[in-house]
């Protein structure tokens, strides 16, 4: 019951974010971009369908285990709960993680908590290490590519040894897991030592089993680590195609290496303001300074801000979509058990 609440509760914060991002924006900007981008709006949607499909290969690889026959599921689910989970992120006010909730609550009826709660946090954590390897990747081409002074030596020397520092602590949470840690960390912050210890206590069988989940994909299914890894990190060199599709559009002559560099660079900074509700404003900031840096003009960052606000629209409709099919077929499944069951009992 408390699943189904969760459920409509999202697919109507879903609508109403959805409603509003569409008013914020306008029907007529919206229309007028889209013709302004002409057919080059359809490879902009298209390439985002290729990242998704890469990241559902990605959580796949880490779902799947053979000791685990319930763990085998489709691709297509994989890919469903992939794209209906990113539309929630896009519209959760702070920090873009509403869709890791959702992902849990409907992979628990086939996983159990634990295995559930494990795949979507490897997966989360996959995600983010990708991003910090496309940082660093694209650190070296900055430093290769783009006209440097001093200061943006410095710059991307901080933010280089910031990735590596990231990195080993990504391998630490690998090898060691971080869940019951991390609780044990909060149980001591006044005001919360009370119910975070008490919790601690309660769950702690179930935190040490999703940590020791956590460290075996990487001691013991290190070929899916691996996998996973790289399809994540080969959907963020996809994604600057987005950039590169919608700068042609306007009659930039972009380079593909000067997309990767635009695409990194934003993401680098609208994601160190992250408690912007949906990025509003840093992401237009963001595209503004990394075309300036390769010698474009930061006026167009407004233009390709806003394309990829309609393709967020367009995704995020596409998402409430799958996540009301998947409702649906919830429902019916049920339906049927409850009739299996009540002509088993007759």
């Amino acid at each position: 019951m408390a699943s189904k609440v969760y459920k409509i509760l999202f697919f109507v914060i879903g609508i109403a974010t959805l409603c509003y991002m569409v008013y914020a924006l306008g029907v007529d900007v919206i229309w007028d971009n889209i013709k302004k981008t002409g057919w080059w709006f359809l490879p902009v949607i298209g390439s985002w369908l290729l990242i998704y499909i890469l990241n559902a290969i990605a959580f796949k690889a880490i779902i799947q285990e053979p000791r685990i026959p319930a763990s085998n599921l489709s691709f297509a689910s994989v890919l469903k709960l992939t794209i209906s989970g990113y539309a929630i992120n896009y519209i959760t006010p702070f920090v873009a993680l509403g869709g890791e909730p959702y992902r849990i609550m409907e992979l628990k009826p086939r996983l159990g908590i634990q295995k559930a709660s494990s795949s979507v946090l490897l997966y989360s954590l996959m995600h983010m290490f990708s991003h910090v390897l496309f940082w660093l990747a694209s650190i070296i081409l900055i430093l290769i590519y783009v006209p440097i002074n001093a200061i943006m030596v410095i710059g991307c020397s901080v933010m280089f040894i910031t990735g590596v520092v990231l990195c080993y602590w990504f391998g630490r949470v690998y090898k060691k897991g971080f869940t019951l840690s991390t609780f044990k960390v909060l149980a001591k912050v006044p005001g919360l030592k009370r119910k975070v210890g008490d919790f601690v206590a309660e769950k702690h069988d179930s935190l040490k089993e999703i940590d020791n989940q956590i460290t075996e994909l990487y001691a013991q299914r290190r070929e899916r680590f691996f996998k996973s890894l790289a399809f994540e990190f080969i959907a963020r060199v996809v994604g600057c195609l987005e950039i590169f599709c919608t700068a042609k559009a306007i009659g930039l002559n972009m380079s593909i290496v000067q997309s990767l560099i635009i695409s990194s660079g934003s993401s680098l900074f609208a994601n160190l303001i992250f408690f912007f509700p949906m990025q509003l404003g840093t992401r237009e900031g963001g595209l503004a300074l990394a075309l300036k840096s390769v010698g474009m003009p930061a006026s167009a960052g407004i233009f390709i801000g806003i394309i990829m606000r309609i393709r967020e629209v367009v995704w995020i409709i596409i998402g409430l979509a799958l996540m009301r099919i998947s409702k649906t077929n919830t429902e019916a499944n049920e339906t049927l058990e409850e009739i299996n069951n009540n002509i088993n009992i007759q």
